[in-house]
């Protein structure tokens, strides 16, 4: 079986069982560091002993083993529970990058060396970056799945580790980032309440080598009437003012373009840093009085006008839809047709589920065939309080890379 860039599926779709060897091979002149990361629900390197690299060869439990170079061999029986995720990278011992490494892969080898499955770097761009995320094994929904990341990192080993939340032995002095001032200015400039959230969203941001990207950036709210509490407590006004400094950092006019739906979909006005304040009890008279028609779910109406908003636009900037929604969702089959057909244009959709259930197509939007990207995300919340504003924002960044470099790969963007 072949493996692309971005792809996430059930294991049990490529072995049988739960012991495997992910064998990771950088074809370039410079020494790699292939390191195993065992993170937790948090995705924080929680105890360091679960970090398998050259020095620390092994688990306490013997269920990560680095054997041979990139080469791991896994007992997930074995693991903790509180291991949610491993996550395999390779990096840059020293100076340098990884220039041209397509022909580079990796594989899924059984317990007496089969191939099961194979991932080859030849779609990913890797030209001037120090590391990369390969490849995720993670929990969800009782069975382990795999991520083929292969998203690049602009920084070494020493970053990832820190990034994963693990403490450097020496560290060198950061370089100033120019791009980490200019946020923070315009933002702070205008709104001074928003600063702590555009330093948390600069670092997500610098994390996943976003800081030059420019797209455009869309808010969907679900405006049901199941959604009431989640308006009434002023989460929807927190969820805006989160995504507000992205918007700042990803759209050159500063603006995100806003969307409610209920049985009819609603353009709202553009949310700037000068009326975001109580956007969501002022605009367009306030949510109570939104003229969306039934308080019931029509999601694929809202999608085609999100659809249209983009094929009438010259701009060849992609677009970055972040989709709010507490459940309800019905109409799979025309969301479905959407999000396929939709895999063509220079769009990603991170669908974001709060405080409701029955999420239909969209919790299984990482296995959608039929597409030729992997165009779109989901991920739930009880509450929007149960996780940190960092963690938020890399959950937001979770997916967006790998579907930018697959993109430019297939000419759907520049």
């Amino acid at each position: 079986m072949q493996i692309s860039q971005g792809q996430r599926l059930p294991l049990s779709k490529i072995l049988q069982g739960r012991a495997l060897t992910l064998s990771i091979r950088i074809d370039a002149a410079q020494v790699i560091d292939f390191v195993c990361f065992g993170v937790d629900a948090q995705g924080k390197l929680s105890d360091d002993r679960y970090m398998v690299f050259f020095n620390q060869p092994s688990t306490p439990c013997a269920s990560i083993r680095i054997t041979d170079g990139g080469r791991f061999a896994i007992n997930l029986d074995s693991l903790p529970a509180s291991i949610e995720r491993l996550v395999f990278t390779a990096s840059i011992d020293g100076a340098g990058a990884m220039k041209d490494i397509r022909a580079s892969s990796f594989e899924v080898l059984s317990p007496v060396g089969e191939t099961l499955a194979t991932c080859p770097f030849s779609g990913a761009d890797f030209t001037g970056e120090k590391a990369i995320m390969v490849a995720d094994l993670y929990r969800k929904d009782g069975e382990w799945r795999i991520a083929a990341n292969l998203q690049g990192y602009a920084e070494g080993l020493d970053a990832l580790v820190r990034h994963f939340g693990g403490e450097i032995a020496e560290e060198s002095p950061p370089a100033p980032i120019s791009a980490k001032v200019s946020l923070e200015k315009r933002v702070g400039d205008a709104a001074p309440q928003l600063v702590s959230l555009a330093k948390k969203a600069q670092v997500s941001l610098e994390k996943a080598n976003l800081t030059e990207t420019k797209a455009r950036v869309v808010l969907v709210l679900d405006a049901t009437g199941s959604m009431n509490g989640q308006y009434s407590r002023g989460r929807v006004q927190e969820v805006l003012n989160r995504v507000i400094p992205l918007a700042v950092s990803f759209d050159e006019d500063g603006e995100l373009e806003c969307w409610a739906f209920a049985e009819k979909p609603l353009q709202l006005s553009p949310v700037t840093l000068s009326n975001y304040e109580r956007f969501i009890d002022t605009d367009s008279q306030g949510w109570k009085k939104w003229n969306v028609g039934g308080r019931f779910n029509d999601e694929p109406r809202v999608i085609e006008k999100v659809l249209a908003s983009f094929q009438q636009s010259d701009e060849q900037t992609p677009m970055f839809v972040i989709f709010i929604s507490d459940g309800g969702v019905s109409k799979n089959r025309e969301i479905t047709k959407l999000m396929v057909d939709a895999a063509k244009q220079g769009i990603f959709w991170q669908f974001v589920g709060i405080g409701g259930s029955n999420y239909g197509v969209l919790e299984k939007l990482d296995t959608l065939s039929g597409r030729v990207v992997d165009n779109c995300g989901f991920f739930a919340l009880d509450d929007l309080h149960d996780i940190s504003e960092e963690q938020l924002y890399d959950k937001l960044m979770a997916e967006f890379p790998s579907w930018l470099k697959e993109a430019k790969a297939k000419n759907i963007i520049r």
